[in-house]
């Protein structure tokens, strides 16, 4: 009787939303499943685009897993986990972001079921993490180095790697083209970490095949005053002198003053500023330097100068677009004219302006210390251009990861199932309940062949058989074996050079796992009420201080009465 007598004990403030125990864990799940079924039509060769429209009325055109992610604007906090996998994904290695979503959620979907027996979480997550340790050490012992090939051997081998990430892009059919471009730019860039080094400018028009590597620096011809027709458009080996200063007569601030005695002194005034104009132009070509760019503005009066002397100049130019110059030829950018020397100066072999489609661009090519390179892109919608962009940095990312990682692993669903193959065995020899769980990861793991047969029109459940017995040979002989995406049968993946590096697969079976297990870890959600009451309150108070100072605003101009 004394204990129903006793107070209620109230933990949180009124209004708090919570839910917990095995409902919520299911719903999260569930939430996931739906993250995951949105980009599975993406996976692959025959995958579909998805077509975005936001709120600002852009349209964007995708089958990038983490671009898709980005734009969905998921609100769901467990869904979020799969979005930020996405993005971790992209920014680590590049590819697989559909990959590291769909193996995540199928992790989940088959974790479901026993979630819903009564199994505890934890045990399923000790499972996971154990399957996905032995998994990562099986892609390791299967993957081939490339290690200590030649130049050529390893530029062929690198293309092959570009080929089967672009096989599944918008542009999947000049793969061969695009490919042999984007190992020649990563190679162009050599050891230089920052991927900004390779720039990609686009240009609407002219098809895909018109699209070029330039070995050097390509921009877009900036804004221009007269006088710049008059100026040479190509130069063999000039001297280059970057800067970061403005060439141009300005106009004092709305507060300068300036006090005379005598109307003559004004003279004076405006003739020290035009001599110190003309010094800093006279320094510019004294230095011996014929072109000269300047992050900020070149003038019409510097323009006209340098012209009459048979100088190039550019000025506003992107920050991007100067450091890679400087990178390229190896100038310096300068703060100032005084004392410019020869070692401040970048060169080249060749210099033009160039006519690309509709656009005029300023190309340096043959520079000395190379280390950056641009490709322009050619095509007809600026959507199919954006996404040709998207599908272009994958490639990159992906040959850069090889080069430094140099090991790589057969594609098209083969190590997928290898890893599969591995992990059912294994459990055979664990006694417990863990075997299922180990059984369960190793069956979420033939999602991706599934997935590939699914999206290609072919019948999954026939393929997947087909790919179990080749894999079950003994002595690995059918560990190479993936979906063949043109017969609708299987093939050997790495004698058809379907190859991927074995950190792509690391990285995506590594954070899907750890998304996996951190979804199911947790077991209640609460939602803190204050921070939606504070958003209403500030919209409401933001209406209330607009009317009064619209009042206030229509007497202020009014004449008293």
């Amino acid at each position: 009787m004394a204990s129903m007598m006793q107070p209620q004990i109230i933990l949180l403030k009124e209004g708090t939303d919570t839910s917990q125990g095995k409902p919520q864990l299911i719903s999260n799940i569930n939430a996931c499943m739906a993250v995951a079924d949105v980009v599975r039509t993406t996976l692959g060769p025959r995958g579909m685009d998805k077509l975005i429209h936001d709120d600002k009325g852009n349209t964007t055109i995708s089958n990038d897993g983490a671009t898709i992610m980005k734009l969905l604007d998921i609100v769901h906090p467990a869904a979020k986990i799969l979005v930020d996998i996405a993005k971790s994904q992209d920014s680590e290695v590049g590819d697989g972001t559909t990959t590291v979503v769909l193996l995540a959620g199928e992790f989940l979907k088959e974790a479901k079921p026993f979630i819903e027996d009564g199994v505890h979480p934890q045990n399923l997550i000790r499972s996971y993490r154990t399957a996905s340790f032995m998994a990562i050490e099986k892609i390791k012992e299967l993957a081939v180095s490339i290690e200590g090939k030649s130049l050529d051997e390893k530029r062929s081998l690198l293309a092959k790697c570009a080929a089967t990430t672009l096989s599944s892009k918008l542009i999947g059919g000049e793969k061969d083209f695009f490919a042999k471009m984007v190992v020649d730019a990563v190679i162009a860039i050599g050891n230089e970490d920052r991927l900004n080094m390779i720039g990609i400018k686009k240009v609407q028009g002219g098809t895909m095949r018109d699209s070029f590597l330039v070995n050097g620096v390509a921009f877009k011809k900036t804004f221009s005053y007269a006088g710049f027709e008059q100026q040479p458009k190509k130069f063999l080996n000039p001297k280059i002198l970057l800067l970061n200063i403005e060439l141009e007569l300005k106009s004092e601030k709305e507060n300068a003053e300036i006090r005379l005695s005598d109307p003559l002194q004004y003279q004076s005034i405006v003739d020290a500023e035009w001599n110190i104009i003309y010094d800093k132009l006279d320094k510019c070509v004294k230095s011996g330097a014929k072109i000269v760019l300047s992050r900020l503005a070149i003038g019409d009066l510097a323009t006209q100068y340098f012209a009459d002397r048979d100088i190039f100049c550019a000025g506003r130019v992107a920050e991007d677009d100067l450091h890679r110059v400087a990178a390229a030829t190896g100038a310096t950018v300068q703060t100032s004219v005084n004392n410019v020397i020869d070692e401040v100066l970048g060169s080249c072999e060749i210099f033009e302006e160039k006519q690309v489609g509709s656009e005029r661009f300023n190309i340096f090519s043959g520079c000395p210390l190379g280390q950056t390179a641009t490709i322009v892109l050619r095509g007809g919608a600026d959507q199919f251009i954006e996404e040709a962009e998207r599908s272009l940095h994958d490639a990159i990312m992906i040959v850069r990861r090889a080069m430094k990682n140099s090991t790589v692993v057969a594609g098209g669903g083969a190590i997928d199932m290898e890893i599969s193959r591995y992990l059912w065995q294994h459990a055979r020899n664990i006694a417990g309940k863990s075997q299922l769980f180990i059984n369960a990861y190793a069956k979420a793991l033939e999602v991706i062949p599934r997935q590939l047969c699914d999206n290609a029109g072919f019948d999954a459940t026939d393929v997947l058989n087909k790919l179990r017995q080749k894999h079950a040979l003994a002595a690995g002989e059918g560990a190479l074996y993936g979906v063949d995406i043109n017969t609708g049968g299987i093939s050997d993946s790495f004698a058809n050079f379907v190859w991927e590096p074995a950190v792509v697969k690391i990285n995506a079976i590594n954070a899907a796992t750890e998304a996996a297990c951190l979804i199911l870890s947790v077991d209640e959600t609460v939602k803190n009420p204050k921070s939606e009451s504070a958003q209403s309150d500030a919209a409401g108070m933001g209406r209330g201080r607009g009317g009064g100072g619209m009042r206030g605003g229509r007497g202020r101009g009014m004449r008293r009465r």
